[in-house]
């Protein structure tokens, strides 16, 4: 079934790249669109609706219900999640000690010893 659908869904692709590339530009400058030359209007109304736009259409709608059927059935199908691999909690390793302003690093005091005061 997912096979069927998704030869489905390249054939519909390979349609529509076709179809479109087939298609004669409608006001293809910029002056075209503003009435340079051009007998449609911006926002008039349309001529009559050729064949390739209804091949078109019929396509656009073929190619977005595979899209969401296979999209669908990919998520059902999925029962693990890529999350689930990583590890729980990774280990830090411990900061380095600070530095002193003489970029020497700081020595740590002993157990029995108070840390020395810093001077003034």
């Amino acid at each position: 079934m997912i096979a069927f659908v998704t030869l489905i869904h390249i054939v519909a692709c390979l349609f529509l790249i076709g179809v479109v590339l087939l298609q004669q530009g409608k006001g293809a400058d910029l002056a075209g669109a503003f009435g340079g030359g051009g007998t449609q209007t911006v926002f008039g109304a349309r001529g009559t609706v050729t064949l390739l736009h209804k091949l078109t259409t019929a396509g656009f709608v073929i190619f977005i219900m595979t899209s969401v059927f296979l999209g669908i059935f990919q998520r059902r199908s999925q029962e693990s999640s890529v999350m689930k691999a990583a590890p729980a909690a990774v280990q830090q390793e411990a900061p380095a000690a600070p530095a002193t302003p003489q970029g020497q690093p700081a020595e740590a005091p002993a157990a029995d010893q108070p840390a020395p005061e810093p001077a003034p």
